[in-house]
């Protein structure tokens, strides 16, 4: 069974085709996301990137929001359009590819990629905004929203340590907010081993402890394979 994975982010759209041991057969493709598009034009954008990529059997996708059977609950801020919030998104993409598809947040694809299924395992995503998924003995657990809840200065953690922060303070400050935020997630949910993933996990230069590890961003690619096992 080939899976074709495709990656959702407030910045690309990326796409490559997995063979059965979760190898990608062909380089990535990417393209610019249609901000503030509505939800029928990323299918439309989905489908054409993917167009000439080799044959699949089925999809799995990651969204920088919270999904829920295939359904999208609440619309994303990164992608500056409100009419995503109840948009059957995996159903939209099964029709438009003709393959069943499978949907879920963009935090737990690329977790599924990196976790070893021991204990209570945390994934955060450094993006264009702030992402985070939990799995507990390699099962994903209930999608907490954390990007939107209260980090600091009356902020959240998205407009806290998102790219838009980072560009705006410095990376010397940004990393400073890092800091603090796993000193929070490890309070909140005393993981067992923490990850950190995303287009900016490269500009993470904080002595991490030994629970902690930075994950290349390539996993929001290969966990499209492990979505199907996890089922």
């Amino acid at each position: 069974m080939k899976t074709l994975a495709i990656d959702i982010g407030g910045s690309h759209l990326k796409a490559s085709v997995l063979n059965e041991e979760g190898t990608p057969m062909v380089d990535r493709v990417r393209v610019a996301t249609p901000v503030g598009a509505p939800p029928e034009n990323f299918v439309d954008a989905l489908a054409e990137l993917v167009e000439h990529l080799p044959p699949y059997d089925r999809v799995s996708v990651g969204f920088p929001g919270v999904v829920r059977n295939g359904t999208v609950r609440l619309s994303p801020p990164n992608l500056d359009n409100g009419e995503w919030a109840g948009f059957k998104l995996a159903e939209a993409l099964a029709d438009k590819l003709h393959k069943p598809v499978k949907v879920l947040n963009d935090a737990e694809m690329q977790g599924l990629a990196v976790i070893k299924g021991q204990g209570v395992e945390m994934v955060i995503t450094l993006g264009t905004g702030f992402g985070s998924a939990l799995f507990v003995d390699g099962r994903r657990g209930a999608h907490l929203e954390l990007a939107h809840h209260p980090f600091r200065r009356g902020e959240t953690y998205d407009e806290q340590l998102g790219n838009a922060a980072r560009k705006q303070v410095g990376n010397k400050k940004w990393n400073k907010r890092v800091k603090r935020a796993l000193k929070t997630m490890r309070i909140l949910t005393n993981f067992d081993h923490l990850y950190i993933g995303g287009g900016n996990s490269k500009k993470v230069v904080l002595e991490l402890d030994p629970d902690v590890s930075i994950v290349s961003n390539e996993a929001g690619i290969a966990g499209g394979l492990a979505v199907w096992r996890d089922g």
